[in-house]
């Protein structure tokens, strides 16, 4: 954080992962293309653990799915990070024993160094804890549990626990700042009951699309944060008026007020109050405890987040914010339409380009489209610099990759290309690209097991890695 303040070049990035074996493979991806895991961690997202590591099956990003899932998962993860330095390393022993017996001493010694520096697979986890799953009791054991499991941060949501929806999905219900803190000090509590007093708490707003709110805030003063948030319920005067039977009413200043109150008992705030309402919520949460922000907004729009930024940094000059690069954004439409809007206030001719259908790919090489791909290119750099945004993360990209990497060879092996659709569209591109698990019964551990195998049994081992090992056709 400190060096982003310094430089805000020096942003953070994470993607989400559902299972250690994608965690792993993305950690041993970013060794291999960049040397370094610095400044990359991994997200941990509550709604891909509800969609695929619930026991109860499929579910809707409602919060339904169990609650030791989430620190499960985080586990898992933290299991495969470890066995991808066990394998990494057991390659590099191999390597000094083969140097040894060769009489290879510079050999032996550049190994030698390459495990003292050996930099480790296991990076930091971002673990999505929701809306706390219940009361602040509620969060402080499932906060307890997550960080046992290795969380080093949590991210947590002003939703109703009991209402919960997705940051993108409409009926979204917030909670009294009271209540929101309650659980920001819940999880503080718990990394700090644990030992750990560098621990991080993004608090995330979903004011931004959030209409409704469970209660009306408790207020002891006029001017306080409980007043400031009922000061945004959508009401009717009826200063005056006899009152009608089940009315809640409230005063504001010398009127009386009736909140427009839902069939569910929930309240409703004004239409357009919802940047104003993610300011307060940013401030209030950084003032009691959250070391990093989460707007959730509708669209990927630098100078849409950097509105609220800038109000926030008036008050709070180093806050930082994570931002949800999400998949629930068409990010091709809504950057072609920003490119279109400023063409169009700049007096240039759009009249070749139809806004409303700017996805098609008839498009796709026109001059518009390029400034909008370059545009999406640096999104992370140019709101880094503009919005204060510190960490970029994409909530599902894996969940995504799945399902088009399974559609493509589903459609190729069981097409006309048969078995040539895995060999030319997988295989023969893991060999090309050095794709670590080309070698799958490596990736798997079988290296180790033999090593272990010849520690325990000595020459009565029976190792796997013989001659007849297939795995010898994918010779490095």
């Amino acid at each position: 954080m400190g060096a982003y303040d310094q430089d805000p070049s020096k942003y953070t990035q994470s993607l989400g992962c559902w299972h250690g074996f994608i965690a792993q493979q993305k950690v041993i991806s970013l060794k291999k293309h960049f040397g370094t895991t610095e400044r990359r961690y991994i997200y941990l997202s509550g709604w891909m653990v509800t969609a695929l590591r619930s026991q109860f099956g499929p579910l809707p990003d409602q919060s339904m799915h169990e609650k030791t899932s989430v620190p499960a998962l985080v586990e898992e993860i933290y299991t495969f990070l470890r066995q991808a330095d066990s394998r990494e390393l057991g390659m590099l022993f191999r390597e000094i024993d083969k140097a040894r017996v060769e009489g290879d001493r510079a050999r032996e010694q550049q190994l030698v160094q390459a495990v003292d520096n050996h930099q480790t697979h296991v990076i930091p986890i971002i673990a999505d804890i929701d809306a706390g799953f219940g009361n602040a009791e509620a969060t402080y054991l499932l906060a307890k549990k997550l960080i046992e499991a290795g969380a080093c941060a949590l991210q947590i949501e002003n939703q109703v626990s009991d209402e919960k929806q997705c940051g993108h999905q409409d009926g979204k219900v917030t909670i009294p700042h009271e209540e929101f803190v309650a659980k920001i000090r819940a999880c503080r509590y718990a990394f700090l009951e644990l030992g750990i007093d560098d621990g991080i708490i993004v608090a995330r707003t979903d004011s931004l699309g959030a209409g409704l709110t469970k209660q009306i805030a408790f207020s002891v003063s006029e001017g306080d944060i409980a007043d400031l948030y009922n000061g945004f319920l959508d009401c009717d005067d009826v200063t005056g008026q006899p009152p009608s039977n089940g009315d809640v009413l409230i005063t504001r200043g010398s009127k009386l007020l009736r909140p427009k109150r839902l069939r569910s008992n929930l309240y409703q705030f004004r239409e357009g109050t919802g940047a104003d309402r993610c300011v307060i919520d940013c401030i209030n949460a950084l003032n009691n405890g959250a070391d990093l922000l989460w707007i959730e907004t509708e669209k990927p729009h630098v100078e849409q987040i950097a509105s609220m930024m800038d109000r926030i940094r008036q008050v709070i000059p180093n806050a930082k914010l994570v931002y949800n690069n999400s998949p629930s954004f068409n990010w091709t439409l809504n950057f072609r339409q920003q490119v279109f809007d400023g063409w169009q206030s700049e007096g240039r001719d759009v009249s070749g380009f139809d806004r409303a259908k700017l996805m098609s790919e008839q498009y796709d090489d026109s001059d518009l489209a390029r400034e909008a791909d370059e545009k999406i290119r640096t999104f992370q750099h140019d709101a880094s610099k503009r919005a204060g945004i510190f960490h970029h993360l994409i909530t599902l990209p894996t969940y995504h990759t799945t399902a088009l990497s399974t559609d493509n060879l589903a459609k190729e092996y069981f097409g006309a290309q048969g078995m040539l659709g895995y060999v030319a569209n997988v295989q023969r591109r893991e060999i090309r690209q050095g794709i670590a698990c080309a070698k799958h019964q490596n990736m798997a551990g079988s290296d180790i097991g033999d090593d272990h195998k010849e520690y325990f049994a000595g020459e009565a081992a029976l190792k796997a890695g013989g001659a007849n090992n297939t795995m010898n056709q994918f010779a490095a």
